[in-house]
């Protein structure tokens, strides 16, 4: 009997191990790709390497132009410039200008009026007559003290009188002169309500800022006037481009309206010793060679200045990334990874850029030459996908 019951108890536990379910077994946990470890860092799997097209090598050295990249504007001198005033205030009777019209020197540019012209004339007649009387009063004099006649006193007051209505002359000569009025016309007895304003330089009238009918004062300026015969440029260079410039250097420019056609030339005649504390940029001022008559002052213009030629680290266009300011280029740090770095993009010759690294980099660097734009997609895509 005993041995009949453990052979049914072997029974059943073979029974038991048979119907007993596998052990599910857990898959070993899958690689964890690895992460960048800087936000400029993108890596690619092979596959994407091979359809994007990277091409990897270094940085070409070449002589290449280098050249300044500067904003500005066209314009003048000051001493090319006029701004038209009324020395006495008065009324506007005419005006015989339009902005824009060429005018010479000399030229009527309005007319005006006013009681107090009448008056200023009046009292140059006056006081000229009385100079006249009294130099005869003092030649009267001096004969009579040569005679041992007349008084000192008399003399004295003669000689002090004389001086006197001669400097009131001069003085209203003077402002009948500032104001126009012709000397000639006032001596023979033509007294005339009206002045006329004149053009003081030849050029073309900027702006006219009256009309018929209209009180000026003496601060205001009436008319300006602009002559264009010998424009220059204003450019505006970052601070610290300013080291590069030199008197003489070339300048190639182009102005908005130009699309197409040769870029216009200047040469650099001074650098300013000052920059704009907001902007960072120094003035650079350059004549045009040679002088044009198509343009005009306070165009805007886009500026090269060529500050000679160099060897420098050059790589193709389709290596850089542009970003404004600044440009980026991508080196690989490992297999699959390439880490974005901030250069400065200069000239460009046959494809071949100029570049100004920001930080240090040997030549035995590995650069992306091609598909610098596919690493910053997925760069970008990586930031988007983190946020």
């Amino acid at each position: 009997m005993k041995s009949n019951f453990f052979l049914v108890l072997a029974a059943l536990l073979a029974a038991c191990s048979q119907n007993k379910a596998p052990e599910t077994q857990t898959p070993a946990a899958a690689a964890t790709p690895n992460l960048p470890t800087s936000p400029d860092e993108v890596r690619i799997s092979p596959a994407q390497v091979q359809a994007a097209g990277l091409e990897l090598g270094s940085f070409t050295w070449k002589n290449l132009a280098s050249d300044v990249q500067a904003n500005g504007v066209v314009d003048v001198p000051p001493q090319n410039r006029a701004s038209v005033s009324a020395v006495m205030g008065g009324y506007v009777q005419s005006v015989a200008v339009l902005p824009g019209q060429q005018v010479r020197r000399g030229s009527v540019l309005a007319v005006l009026r006013h009681p107090d012209y009448l008056k200023l004339q009046q009292e140059y007649l006056q006081s000229r007559a009385r100079v006249t009387f009294l130099q005869q009063e003092l030649r009267r004099q001096q004969t009579l003290d040569a005679e041992d006649v007349g008084a000192k006193r008399k003399l004295q007051q003669a000689q002090s009188d004389y001086a006197s209505e001669q400097a009131s002359l001069q003085a209203t000569t003077g402002q009948l002169r500032m104001l126009g009025v012709s000397l000639n016309s006032l001596n023979q007895g033509r007294i005339s309500p009206t002045v006329t304003l004149t053009a003081p330089i030849s050029g073309n009238v900027a702006t006219v800022r009256i009309n018929p009918g209209q009180y000026v004062n003496p601060q205001d300026v009436l008319v300006e006037m602009v002559d264009p015969s010998h424009m220059h440029l204003e450019l505006q260079v970052f601070e610290r481009d300013v080291n590069q410039v030199h008197n003489g250097q070339q300048v190639l420019f182009r102005v908005p309206s130009q699309q197409h056609g040769p870029e216009m030339t200047a040469s650099v005649y001074l650098v300013g010793k000052s920059f704009d504390p907001e902007k960072r940029t120094v003035n650079v001022h350059a004549h045009l060679e040679p002088e044009r008559t198509d343009l005009i002052p306070g165009q805007y213009v886009a500026a090269s200045i060529q500050t000679g030629a160099a060897r420098q680290r050059t790589l193709p266009e389709d290596a850089l990334v542009q970003a404004g300011e600044f440009s980026y280029i991508f080196t690989q740090v490992g297999p699959g990874s390439f880490r974005r770095v901030k250069v400065i993009a200069g000239a460009a010759e046959n494809g071949d850029v100029a570049l100004r690294l920001l930080a240090p980099l040997p030549d035995s660097t590995h650069v992306v030459r091609r598909g610098a734009y596919f690493l910053d997609a997925e760069l970008k895509k990586g930031q988007d996908a983190e946020e």
